[in-house]
Formats: structure tokens, sequence, C-alpha cells
């Protein structure tokens, strides 16, 4: 593996960006950033043009929580081989490669659906995007972690900042400008989200071409004890399907019990959002136990032997508390919570920017294109400062300025069409987001162990998003009833515990030695 010298200068540090493993996250970066929008903001915006209400537009950013549940299949990636591929590209490089052709056919698919009058066709196709994407995201982390020793995980996730933040660009600036020149005016036009849509298919081919220009990491892959042959593999992802069909089985058919349970809160507590998203959480809940019941009986029938499963989810969960102890449920929280404040607001960053009265091209010009260039700038900042003062310390400078900036959008929530206004808010939400996230995606890496890279990091990149995306699915509906500006308070205030967190995770299992905060 490369390596860093210890606490090296600044000129050191600017050359080390050039490192072959470093540009390569680059442009990874660029293929995992690019189809998050397509989800996001720029689906919302087509939804809303396509005459979907606010709510149903905000809900489909559930069809991203495949990049929450990403620790369910990220063993079958980790440990089975794909047939021709696997021998051909090396076990990282084939997945991602599959991953991203899946990418590609499920833009496609939303190109070619017209969701003023298709919402589930819409649906399912985002859902997929959304899968494959995660898929993806699996493989790429892997691929980071193997690449390179602990000390140059800082440069290597600003550089995947960096890429993912152009691809986000590409998906969010460039959708939008897209759909602009190919439609009229502000009229819906379909054809013109269309053919924006087709363009984002063609720009994933970067990454195609990066997966079969790299090398393969050279990391010794731990052998299996229990899975060694094609018949013990198809065992393995038949109980993986198993689960999976009854976890979606059991979330549909939860419908009901969900609806009682928040028919009851209500009664209880009134009409809020909150009601709704607890009601959603027991039905989420419900449906992995059922998922969970249907793997032990498939095991138990013979589908698959128990100890695969403990191989494979078992124990690598075992060996990061074993590693960690009590400590272990503190580092979960402050996974699961860090980036609570960003993701609930953006979810509907892109609705809010519309109701201001921003046009699209000053929505493509300022929030995109200008916060692109400010999150890269914090993203480099973040991974050379936490190269020479430490992870956790810019970590908790991260949390600090995430929920800080927060409280400018309530600001431009009441100035209205304010440029200059909007221009400050962007420079500072999206160069605090920058350093933040490079600060924690370097934390979460070293978190991982080399034996386990795939599954562990999934897991806590899982955890991160999962809890935020959850809450952000009822974003719409909370603005609705509170305002804007209360909105904004609100995700400013969910930062506040998160500070504490990362104090005591610094104070009592510091990442580094001597990177206490």
């Amino acid at each position: 593996m490369d390596s860093v010298s210890e606490r090296p200068g600044w000129l050191e540090t600017l050359r080390a960006y050039r490192h072959p493993r470093v540009v390569t996250m680059l442009f990874l970066g660029f293929s995992a950033g690019l189809p998050l929008l397509l989800i996001f903001s720029s689906l919302s915006l087509w939804l809303r043009e396509a005459g979907v209400s606010r709510s149903d537009a905000t809900y489909f950013s559930w069809a991203a929580l495949g990049y929450s549940f990403k620790f369910v299949w990220a063993p079958i990636i980790d440990k089975m081989p794909l047939p021709g591929l696997t021998r051909l590209l090396g076990r990282r490089r084939a997945w991602l490669l599959v991953a991203q052709m899946a990418i590609i056919s499920a833009i496609l698919w939303m190109a070619f659906t017209n969701p003023a009058n298709n919402l589930a066709p819409m649906a399912l196709a985002a859902v997929m995007l959304g899968f494959s994407s995660a898929t993806q995201d699996i493989v790429i982390d892997a691929y980071r972690i193997e690449s390179a020793e602990r000390r140059m995980q800082a440069l290597m996730s600003s550089s995947y900042i960096a890429g993912y933040r152009i691809g986000m660009l590409v998906a969010g600036a460039g959708a939008l400008k897209l759909a602009a020149w190919f439609g009229t005016g502000e009229v819906y036009k379909y054809e013109a989200w269309r053919d924006a849509y087709i363009w984002m298919a063609v720009a994933m081919g970067v990454g195609v071409v990066t997966t079969l220009l790299v090398a393969e990491p050279e990391v010794e892959q731990k052998q299996s004890r229990y899975l060694n042959s094609l018949p013990d593999y198809l065992r393995f992802l038949s109980l993986f399907l198993i689960a999976v069909i009854t976890l979606i089985a059991a979330f549909v058919y939860l419908v009901p019990v969900a609806e009682a349970v928040n028919h009851g809160l209500a009664g209880l507590m009134g009409e809020h959002a909150i009601t709704g998203f607890i009601a959603e959480l027991v039905r989420l809940v419900l449906a992995l136990l059922c998922a969970g019941l249907a793997a032990r009986f498939a095991i138990t029938i013979g589908v698959a032997r128990r100890e695969v499963l403990l191989e494979t989810y078992i124990d690598p969960m075992a060996d990061f508390f074993q590693r960690y102890g009590r400590l272990a449920l503190l580092i979960l929280a402050l996974v699961g919570f860090y980036r609570i404040s960003d993701i609930v607001l953006g979810v509907i960053s892109n609705v809010f920017y519309q109701d201001m009265g921003f046009s699209k091209d000053q929505i493509a010009d300022i929030t995109k294109t200008f916060g692109l260039l400010m999150t890269i700038l914090g993203g480099f900042l973040g991974g050379s400062l936490a190269l020479h003062y430490g992870v956790m310390r810019i970590l908790f400078l991260g949390a600090i300025l995430s929920a800080a900036t927060n409280l400018l959008f309530m600001l431009l929530a009441q100035s209205g069409t304010d440029v200059s206004l909007l221009i400050v808010v962007i420079a500072a939400d999206n160069l605090s987001a920058g350093l933040a996230s490079a600060a924690f995606i370097a934390y979460l890496s070293g978190l991982t162990h080399i034996s386990f890279t795939a599954f562990q990091y999934a897991v806590f990149s899982s955890l991160m998003t999962l809890f935020p995306k959850l809450l952000g699915g009822y974003s719409g509906t909370i603005v609705d009833n509170i305002g804007y500006s209360s909105f904004f308070l609100i995700t400013a205030v969910l930062g506040v515990p998160v500070l504490l967190l990362v104090y005591l995770a610094g104070r009592y299992m510091p990442v580094e030695e001597g990177d206490n905060i």
C-alpha cells in the first residue's frame, strides 16, 4: 500500500494530491455523485413541473433508501465472484462495472418514463437507480480503503468529494441546464427532461472507463471457510433474495399497521409530521423483523448454512464491538446523526429555491455551479487540515459549521428572491459541508478492519443516512405545517447534540494518537 509521512508539510500535501490513487478517486467520485441528484433535487423539480405535489415529490427521496440498507447485500459483493468478470477484472472492479451498467439502465428507464401519467414506473426506476448506485458506493468505498493506508485516507476522501461534487454538478446544474435548453420557457415539456436524463446516462461512461483502466487493489482477500463453490454462492444468494423479498412485501402490506399507529399517535399528540415519521419507523422495524425471521426459516430448512450467516454478517459486527467495547454505541450514534442537519435540509432545498422565486438558471448557476466550487474548496481544506491537526478536531469544526450555516437559510426565507444573499448562504453552506464530509469519510474509513472493509463501511455509511433520510421524506409535510423559517431552525437545532457526540468520541476514543479535541 501507499504511504505518506507523518504530519507532512503543506507543499508535500499539495503534491500528494497528484498521486495516482488520489486522482483515481476523483473519477470514481464523479461516478458515485452523478446518480444521487437524479433521485433527489433534479427529480423533485421534474416531478413538480409535471404537476406532482410537493409532498409526493419529497417522498421520492425514499427511493434512495437503498443507500441506507446497502450493508444488507455488501457481504454478497465481498464474498461472491462474478463468473468471468472477476477473473478478468478482479473482485472490486468486476462488481463496479456491473453496478455502473445497472445505473445506466435505471437512468434510461427514468428518461423514457413520463411522471405526469406514469408515476409508479418512475418510482420503480428511481428505486432501481438507488439500489444500483448504493451497490457502486459499496465497491468504491472498499476500493478506496484498500488502496491506501489510513494516513492517506484524508487526501483520498477530499479527492473523492471533489469528484463526487462534480458528478452532482453534472446531474444537478447540468440536468437543469439541459432541460431548460431542450424545453421552451417554464412550461413543462417531458421531452426536455427525457433528453436531459439520456445525457446523464452517457456521462456515466466516465465511471465505466475509469473502472476498465485502474488497477485492482493489492490486498490479500480473506478466504471464506464456507463459500468455496458455485452451489455455496447460489445458496447464499438465495438466502439474500428471500430476506429482501420478504422485507419489501412486509413493508408494502404493513401499511394498515402504520396507519393505525399514526392514527393512535395523532389521537394522543395531535396531527404532527412526527407521528407519521414514528409510524413509518415502526413499519420499517417490523418489516426488518419479518425479513430476519424469513432468513432464519430459510436456514432451518437448509437453503443456506447457519455458519455462512455468522461469517458474513455476525463476525464483522463482532469484530467492531470487540475492538471498541462499550464505546461502540457512542461511535454508532455519532455515525447515525453526524449529517442529519445537512441531509434533512438538502431534500427540500431545490423546492425551497423554486418557491422563493429563483429561476432554474439561477438555481443551476448559484446553488450548483458556484456551490460546487465552494464544496470542493471545503473538501480539500478539510482533508489538508485533518492531515495536519487530526480528524476529530476537524470533525468537530465541521459539525459546528454545518449546524450554524443552516440558520442562514432562515434569513433567505424571509428576504425572498435576494440573489446576493443566496450567494452568501450557498458559499457558507457548501464550504462547511465539504470540510465536514472530508473529515467524516476519513473518520469512517479509520473505523474499518481490512478483513471486513466492504461490510463494515457499508454499515457505517448506511447508518449515516438512514434516520436523516427517513426524516427528510417528511420535509415537505413539515414545511407545509410550520413554514420554511421554523423548518430551518429545527434543522440547525438537530445538529447541536452532534457536537456532544463528537466531543465524547474524541475524548474517549481518539481515531489517531493525540487527536483529542
